[in-house]
């Protein structure tokens, strides 16, 4: 198998909208010839929109786009703007009546990093889904969805990290495995090799601590909220069904247990989703074990091209 620029890959186009001076942007994944589409919703605080078109009970079996944004719950509105821009080129579910997109939508909380008061809306989300159908952009960092996010932020934004949007994808025959993640974790970040690359600094900011243990250091239950959420998607040609994509989408959680520590907490929203876009028949364990691999190194590369100085990153944590 071979490392691959999703550039090379037809079956979606990824765009972003950014707001570089408030800190908040907004990613859109199309799918042209539509998408089959499970999720996995591990963390305990997800703001979505949605997301029951990929439960296997519900009868949407073509999702045309996936939005991964920032400004929380605010950020949600950023659809309205995506199904505008698909109906107005005639693309989503003819009712007879009128064509209705099928968007779904996550969020992070990014309210603590640049401007709180300004978020994304149905104008950045237009924009982004105007580009995303003009081609694909393979921009990471501090762009889209991944512009105002964060990680190690258990004892406050200013002790942690700067991280971003990531992206990494493989080839093996004629099958392609992608991911696609905006890291915004209460928790520190690892490399695949298990290097610590991010999360919760000293008061000097000179060396790191462990979230964990910072977790740990009190045990009484209590509110942690402090504004994470980490939220992707892994999209592959093999075709799956939605209750297999659910699955392949639960298998891809390791991948966060492997590079988020703490993960899945009920101060975090993380969120996966696997979508299917094409007819080749695949081992449902297989894909499911490379997505886990691919989104491992996609979560590195949002944190690794996402740098910044301390400097910077201290002047805008809130």
């Amino acid at each position: 198998m071979n490392e691959i620029s999703i550039k090379s890959i037809k079956d979606f186009s990824v765009a972003h909208e950014s707001d570089h001076e408030a800190k908040t942007g907004v990613t859109v994944i199309y799918f042209p010839n539509g998408a089959a589409v499970g999720s996995d919703i591990s963390g305990g605080g997800p703001a979505s929109r949605e997301t029951p078109l990929t439960t296997p009970t519900t009868a949407a079996d073509c999702i045309n786009a996936l939005v991964l944004g920032g400004g929380s719950a605010f950020g949600l509105c950023a659809a309205d703007g995506v199904m505008q821009c698909l109906e107005s080129h005639g693309i989503g579910y003819d009712t007879g009546f009128a064509r209705v997109p099928l968007v779904c939508q996550s969020d992070i909380f990014d309210l603590n990093y640049g401007k709180s008061n300004i978020r994304p809306n149905a104008e950045m989300g237009r924009a982004a889904c105007e580009k995303a159908l003009s081609g694909t952009s393979d921009e990471q960092g501090n762009i889209g969805c991944g512009t105002g996010a964060s990680v190690g932020k258990i004892k406050g934004t200013k002790r942690g990290d700067k991280s971003g949007f990531g992206i990494y994808a493989i080839k093996t025959g004629e099958i392609f495995v992608a991911a696609l993640v905006c890291v915004n974790a209460l928790g520190d970040i690892f490399s695949p090799s298990g290097k610590k690359i991010a999360g919760l600094h000293t008061q000097d900011r000179r060396s790191f601590e462990d979230s964990t243990d910072a977790l740990c250091e009190n045990i009484t239950p209590r509110d942690m909220f402090t504004g994470n959420t980490t939220i992707g998607a892994v999209i592959t040609n093999a075709k799956f069904s939605k209750a297999e994509l659910c699955k392949i989408a639960s298998m891809t959680r390791s991948a966060y247990s492997r590079s988020i520590r703490p993960v899945g907490t009920m101060a975090d929203g993380d969120t996966i989703y696997a979508a299917s876009t094409g007819k080749i028949c695949a081992d449902i364990n297989a894909i499911g074990a490379l997505a886990a691999r691919v989104m491992s190194r996609a979560i590195e590369s949002a944190v690794l091209s996402a740098k910044i100085s301390d400097e910077e990153f201290l002047k805008n944590s809130l």
